[in-house]
């Protein structure tokens, strides 16, 4: 029998790749944020898309190698916090979260942050079971010595879905354990920044409900980890549109997480947000190089 799943030789390099760099703890987030408990809603810029002759295609690292038709536009991000979303209404959500990982750099946190995270999709979603199918992926923003010289560890300076139908199917049937009735699978991202507020590159995420069929533009994912053959999967760009309604949640701590959608199967829910990387126009010039962790994980609802 051949291997069904070589993503996870990938995984582990991954994890490991991860991990090189120092080891040092990130600083530790302050509690005197000047922006919570106000209305902190922005105009910043976001790259959409548009369609092209040739199929899109971005890549982890060399970005010098992508084939993308960005279009540059400046939106209001309104702020979160102040009109808190929820995941069965926009298809994300804030949510309170301290981990017992003291040092997320450290593969050894491996097991641990993906049980805490697990943990934390069933209690908010009531799922049967939930299952995280890839390392957590470091990111820095450009300020940042790190910005690139890790795996897969730039900002997505473009607005995107991770996955479309057919890729969120594969990954879902993957992981699902062997013999298994499958009622619904969503498939979630957990984001959470490492450093102190403010955030030099938040993240913006679209309301759900504000997203149309014919805004999605197919684009190949491609992964150049070095020393590893590419692989790739199909994931989404976005054509702007009025309709859109963003939304960012200022001044975050390591004990806190935005949950989004990135696929649902149960067509009665959100089916999937797009979001990106954004220059906080709010932010000091001062203050340090966003990092951040993002996990993603599948929730299983069983007949």
């Amino acid at each position: 029998m051949g291997n069904r799943h070589p993503w996870r030789s990938l995984w582990r390099q991954a994890v490991k790749t991860q991990a090189h760099g120092r080891l040092d703890a990130f600083p530790k987030a302050r509690a005197d944020s000047k922006l919570l408990g106000m209305n902190a809603s922005v105009k910043a810029e976001i790259n959409y898309a548009q369609p092209m002759a040739k199929r899109p295609r971005f890549h982890a690292n060399d970005q010098s190698r992508d084939i993308l038709n960005l279009d540059p536009r400046i939106v209001e991000i309104v702020d979160g916090r102040a009109t808190p979303p929820s995941l069965d209404r926009e298809g994300f959500a804030l949510v309170s979260h301290r981990s017992n990982v003291s040092d997320f750099r450290d593969p050894q946190f491996h097991d641990q942050h993906k049980q805490e995270i697990e943990e934390l999709i069933v209690k908010l979603t009531g799922a049967d079971m939930a299952v995280v199918n890839s390392p957590g992926v470091l990111r820095f923003g450009e300020k940042s010595s790190e910005s690139g010289q890790l795996n897969n560890s730039r900002p997505a300076r473009f607005i995107h879905i991770d996955i479309n139908d057919e890729t969120a199917a594969e990954f879902a049937e993957r992981s699902a354990p062997e013999g298994a009735r499958v009622k619904r699978a969503a498939q979630y991202n957990i984001w959470r920044v490492l450093t102190p507020p403010p955030q030099d590159v938040p993240l913006t995420i679209c309301d759900a409900r504000t997203l149309a069929p014919e805004d999605l533009i197919e684009a190949d994912a491609i992964f150049d980890m070095k020393g590893q053959p590419d692989w790739s999967f199909t994931a989404l760009m976005v054509k702007p549109s009025p309709r859109h309604r963003w939304m960012w949640f200022p001044d975050m701590t390591p004990e806190e997480a935005i949950v989004f959608i990135t696929n649902d199967s149960d067509p009665t829910q959100p089916h999937h947000v797009p979001h990106s990387a954004f220059d906080n126009p709010l932010c000091p010039a001062d203050a340090p190089p966003r990092a951040s962790i993002e996990m993603r994980a599948i929730a299983y609802w069983f007949e």
